[in-house]
């Protein structure tokens, strides 16, 4: 049965860069972020690049991958999420995430795991959930 853990992502940088011919609709753009996770998992100045396709000025989808290095409800190591999202038009962000299956070092070696979080407009910090298990030798 999964674990659930919770806590809060703080944006720490977000540079975006546009990809193919500026004036096109719909058009693509790449951002390199680095995020802090807090609560169930510390991870500070993860890894995270995205590819962005807009298909308004306000709304699009993306898909990523960032890596975290720190501990999860304790256990040190490192893993890779796979991430998939939308942009609203209010401007808020949903994003579902995936552990990137053999991707767990560490006393993370076996993760697996599934989780979201919503960025609404003005949060400083916004909450995630994740759904984890590990390998049968760390459990």
């Amino acid at each position: 049965m999964p674990t659930r853990t919770t806590g809060y992502i703080t944006a720490a940088d977000w540079q975006e860069r546009k990809a193919g011919p500026a004036e096109t609709s719909p058009r693509l753009a790449l951002a390199s972020v680095v995020n802090t996770f807090t609560g169930g998992i510390e991870a500070a100045d993860t890894t995270c690049e995205y590819v962005i396709a807009y298909a308004t000025e306000k709304t699009g989808t993306f898909a990523g991958m960032e890596l975290l290095t720190g501990t999860l409800d304790g256990r040190a190591g490192a893993f890779v999420l796979d991430e998939r999202g939308t942009f609203e038009p209010d401007g808020s962000v949903r994003c579902t995430f995936e552990v990137v299956p053999g991707s767990g070092t560490g006393a993370l070696t076996g993760l697996t795991g599934t989780g979201s979080f919503v960025y609404r407009p003005g949060e400083p910090s916004f909450p995630y959930t994740f759904d984890y298990e590990l390998g049968p030798e760390l459990s």
